[in-house]
């Protein structure tokens, strides 16, 4: 569905590029995460793809067409969830969704089940200005996809979202994804990615370090073992994955102990950003 190569982008009176020779591809029905801290390129790597920014070097297809041949087409196709929600505070959200429901020429989605599913129908008919940070991130999210998009351009959806809340948006990206839509979504937010994302790219300074399955990424920069910790012990065991299966010692403890605890090294996303970086995200 995306095909970026050799991407680059620098800012109008900037002497370094923000973006530096970005190449990678995301595939239709795949949700595909940019990961990195503020800063790192994120938000301007998807106004580019979106076409806000418009003068950069190298190549991108969306569609196997080239993003600067498109015209007011290209619109119909995606949605967008800034990071900053774009209201208008004196209407309401009914009103605001009705409002940009009529920038597009292709059917509407129920706009009273979109509010149901967020949890704001109760809220309807309550103007924005009096919504919390979380119910405008929520309001923002419906907006991107009353006009069922092909693509979806989601930018910290997560962000400024209760626990509950969090869950309830990222059951409905899933449920985008299994209804065909695809998902490019940005974030530092490496709980997320992992939970959502197929696959992953990790950006810092411009420039992608690394792009996998959060899986594959976790497994390579891990640790092969295991850490088995006993019931009354105060202290792990560590053992060698590879050679688990025959490690006489692991199947004593398994046939004639009562273990309290035992998991892989898997790193996690946030720690694979490190060891590839050496920056924490913040």
């Amino acid at each position: 569905m995306l095909q970026v190569k050799n991407l680059s982008y620098r800012y109008p009176g900037n002497e370094k590029e923000t973006l530096k020779d970005l190449s990678f591809s995301i595939e239709k029905r795949q949700i595909f995460g940019f990961l990195g801290p503020s800063g790192s390129g994120k938000s301007t790597t998807q106004k580019v793809l979106y076409k806000l920014l418009t003068d950069f070097g190298g190549e991108v297809l969306f569609d196997g067409k080239a993003l600067q041949t498109l015209g007011r087409e290209f619109y119909e196709r995606i949605g967008v969830s800034f990071e900053l929600p774009n209201l208008y505070h004196k209407l309401t959200a009914k009103e605001n969704l009705q409002f940009f429901a009529s920038f597009y020429k292709g059917p509407i989605k129920n706009i009273d089940r979109l509010l149901e599913e967020v949890g704001l129908s109760a809220d309807a008919n309550k103007r924005v200005a009096d919504y919390s940070k979380g119910m405008k991130m929520r309001l923002n999210f419906v907006r991107a996809i009353i006009h069922d998009p092909d693509v979806l351009f989601l930018d910290e959806p997560t962000a400024g979202l209760d626990p509950v809340n969090g869950n309830i948006m990222k059951s409905i990206i899933r449920n985008l994804q299994a209804a065909g839509k695809t998902i490019f979504l940005t974030t530092h937010n490496m709980f997320d990615a992992d939970q959502l994302c197929d696959r992953v790219a990790l950006l810092h300074q411009g420039v992608i370090k690394a792009a996998d399955s959060p899986a594959q990424l976790k497994l390579k920069y891990g640790q092969k073992s295991v850490k088995v910790l006993m019931e009354g012990a105060t202290q792990e065991q560590v053992f060698p994955l590879e050679t688990l299966g025959a490690n006489v010692q692991f199947q004593q403890l398994l046939k004639t102990g009562s273990i309290s605890t035992i998991h892989s090294q898997e790193a996690s996303l946030e720690e694979v950003f490190i060891k590839i970086t050496g920056e924490q995200l913040l």
